[in-house]
């Protein structure tokens, strides 16, 4: 093999670990939603406030440029920060009420949003397939619940996480505008530290405890499972295309799962499994048909 093309497939095996490395570090937050003894809303600032402060270090040393020259770039970070405060919250709701399992799956949903809401935002072509696929994840949301009951743990798990995937949806769209002008990394800092002016009013009504573990904990949270994590994934991404990117995405919730299962225990009932099979089929088929379109 000559030394060029060895190189070029030595950078690209480290690009696709790098890449299997955030996505396995992603799946750690749903297990912090368990360890930590705060809200929702607490956990993510402590989360957003590490991970802007790693963020913002990274630029730093990088010496890339903070500025926000579009007043209209500015009101979508600040948007953003407020969905991404939004979504975060709905996640660790989903998990704190029902189980990592329940609202690693539902959330998993995002992509079939996604393919909604991408043709209405940017005016785009829209697959009638979308259609099938919505049907299919609802399918699974079915299979996942054992009944439809307000006051079900399980239930309640559900429809947090769906609003997590949902909200996520609507940041993935947002992003793909943003991500034109500036760096992932930047987009990643901005949002983090807009989230934060949302979340800082639950520090002040709330009230708890902050003990060393709970630090610990926030700090392995905001800094690994969430800047570290997105670092990887954007380094990982320079030589590794969307489509295998996204492909490996769908492991999240493999890895979240069994991440739950070794450290809390947490066994995921064989009508989760089923539900979820289908929902990360959806997901994962229509990430497929995504990249392929847009070639």
């Amino acid at each position: 093999m000559p030394p060029l093309e060895a190189t070029a497939k030595g950078l690209r095996t480290r690009s696709l670990l790098e890449i299997h490395l955030a996505v396995f570090l992603f799946g750690f937050p749903g297990l912090f939603g368990k360890w930590l003894p705060l809200s929702p809303p607490l956990i993510v600032l402590g989360r957003v406030l590490l991970a802007s402060l790693t963020l913002g270090a990274v630029l730093a040393v990088r010496r890339a440029s903070f500025r926000i020259s579009r007043a209209r770039d500015l009101r979508l970070f600040i948007l953003c920060g407020f969905i991404l405060a939004v979504h975060w919250t709905m996640f660790f709701r989903s998990v704190q009420i029902s189980t990592v399992a329940v609202g690693l799956l539902s959330y998993s949903s995002f992509p079939v949003f996604t393919a909604f809401l991408e043709p209405l935002a940017l005016r785009e072509r829209w697959d009638p397939w979308s259609l099938f696929f919505a049907v299919l994840t609802m399918g699974g949301v079915f299979l996942m619940v054992p009944g439809y009951d307000l006051s079900d743990p399980i239930f309640q798990g559900v429809l947090w996480g769906l609003g997590a995937g949902l909200t996520f949806a609507f940041l993935a769209v947002l992003n793909r505008s943003l991500a034109r002008r500036h760096s992932s990394l930047k987009v990643a800092f901005y949002q983090d530290s807009f989230a934060i002016l949302f979340l800082v009013p639950f520090a002040f009504l709330a009230n708890f405890e902050l003990t060393w573990r709970t630090a610990g904990l926030l700090v392995l949270l905001g800094v690994f499972g969430t800047a570290a994590a997105h670092a990887l994934f954007i380094n990982g991404m320079k030589r590794i295309g969307a489509r295998t990117a996204s492909i490996i995405s769908a492991l999240e919730p493999v890895y979240g799962v069994a991440l739950a299962l070794a450290f809390l225990k947490e066994s995921p009932s064989l009508r989760t499994v089923s539900g979820g099979a289908v929902i990360l089929a959806a997901a994962l088929t229509v990430s497929l048909r995504a990249g392929r379109l847009s070639n």
